[in-house]
């Protein structure tokens, strides 16, 4: 694998998938943090003309994800998710909306990150979301 925090290795990973239909870009890679955004695209908005909520929780999914994978212990071979959890405090018609996901645990069997997605313009706290993966070893 790359370097550990390569956002160009990470960013192209998304082609052909879910996310990179979504258009979700990660902009910050570090120690402790992932940021990652997506515009509110017509194809994102669920029939009310709204942002749809599965897009949102994507969007947080895969910040927490890659971080999960960028901060993984020695030997571990990947993740799968346990748990997940979500707030959804508003939403939008439109505009990009931003990720932070910042790691709440980091032990050697499981991860736990929380992660708050804002309405980029405004500032306006649109998601509150949790997980917890469990890191996978080789037998």
């Amino acid at each position: 694998m790359k370097d550990r925090f390569d956002l160009d290795y990470y960013n192209s990973l998304a082609a052909g998938t879910l996310t990179g239909h979504l258009g979700i870009i990660f902009t910050r890679l570090q120690e402790g943090e992932v940021i990652a955004e997506m515009d509110a695209a017509p194809h994102l908005l669920a029939p009310n003309g709204f942002l749809h909520a599965g897009s949102l929780v994507t969007l947080a999914d895969y910040a927490a994800g890659l971080g999960c994978i960028a901060h993984l212990p020695e030997g571990a071979l990947g993740f799968t998710t346990m748990e997940l959890k979500t707030n959804h405090l508003s939403t939008t018609r439109s505009g990009m909306v931003e990720c932070i996901a910042k790691p709440t645990h980091r032990g050697r069997t499981t991860q736990v990150w929380d992660a708050v997605i804002t309405q980029k313009e405004t500032g306006k706290t649109m998601v509150l979301f949790r997980c917890t993966q469990m890191i996978l070893y080789p037998k």
